[in-house]
């Protein structure tokens, strides 16, 4: 879907950094759609190539395709882009693989979680002040779920804003850029999988939730930290249809949508974040990752 041209959020600029090509379908897409039909310009920076990604669709899992994952990867990302009207570009970086085993292997040389820091922030560096976003969105400290790429795209993405901003830094990377807002994802928050699972309950169905949740330590302070809910289930479609577009990835008949679309709409119509960083007024909690920047003005034009 194309902005109007004269929506009053014209101008404003929208970063999520992820780590995988599917994370941007499976973290915040509905946000991300909502936003792209308001006007909004949002750009995806993905870190590595998910090259040591595992086919997760049996429907997709044929002789051969993992000596052709790089560019199948690719494939897919491309089409996703183009379902929510996003663009994007990769940071070069090599897939670390998901680590099994106990205990544990060492990560493979070379892979994106053992970049030294300072290497790796470049190419964020330099999107941030060629995009110039006013909010940016990554992972938190614990990746989200602790895969070490996620982990080490939250490192990245708080250590490249700051080094964006620093005149000091970097000077051959381009102008400097302050990013206005920094959020976390809590895509996976306790919250919402417990409402969903005692909807489904409730309905009669069989939940997928029942064995993650049985394990799942509660922990009220970490979902506290939540302070902004973004309503967007009217893009639930557009977010399904982007998921679905990362074949090898998303099992059409899995967990992602056991869920009925209606239920979710229903029972938890939000994506939601933590607001980390702030240079603008805004008050919490929020409905908006934009809240206090349509009244500043966007500042830093």
């Amino acid at each position: 879907m194309k902005p109007m041209s004269n929506h009053p959020r014209q101008g404003m600029r929208l970063m999520h950094v992820h780590a995988h090509p599917d994370d941007e379908s499976s973290k915040g897409a509905a946000t991300t759609a909502k936003y792209v039909a308001e006007g909004v310009d949002v750009h995806v920076a993905t870190c590595t190539g998910g090259e040591r990604g595992s086919i997760l669709n049996p429907k997709m899992d044929r002789p051969g395709i993992l000596e052709n994952i790089h560019e199948i990867r690719r494939q897919e990302m491309e089409r996703a882009r183009d379902i929510l009207g996003i663009t994007q570009d990769w940071l070069g970086f090599v897939d670390s693989g998901w680590p099994e085993g106990d205990p544990k292997p060492p990560l493979p040389e070379g892979c994106f979680a053992l970049v030294p820091l300072e290497e790796a922030i470049v190419p964020l560096v330099r999107l941030i002040r060629s995009f110039r976003p006013h909010v940016m969105t990554t992972y938190d400290e614990r990746g989200g779920y602790p895969h070490p790429d996620h982990i080490m795209c939250h490192r990245v993405s708080m250590a490249a804003f700051e080094a964006a901003a620093d005149p000091e830094r970097f000077p051959e990377l381009g102008e400097p850029w302050q990013i206005l807002k920094v959020y976390y994802h809590h895509s996976f928050n306790r919250p919402k999988t417990q409402a969903l699972h005692d909807a489904m309950l409730a309905h009669g169905l069989e939940s997928p939730y029942a064995e993650r949740l049985a394990g799942w330590k509660p922990e009220p302070d970490w979902d506290a930290r939540i302070t902004t809910r973004v309503p967007c289930s009217e893009y639930f479609g557009v977010r399904d249809q982007a998921l679905l577009a990362h074949a090898t990835q998303i099992d059409p008949d899995g967990s992602w949508f056991a869920i009925p679309r209606e239920l979710q709409e229903k029972v938890w119509p939000t994506e939601d974040y933590e607001l980390v960083t702030s240079a603008v007024e805004s008050t919490l909690p929020e409905d908006d990752l934009f809240a206090g920047i349509d009244e500043a003005g966007s500042p830093g034009e």
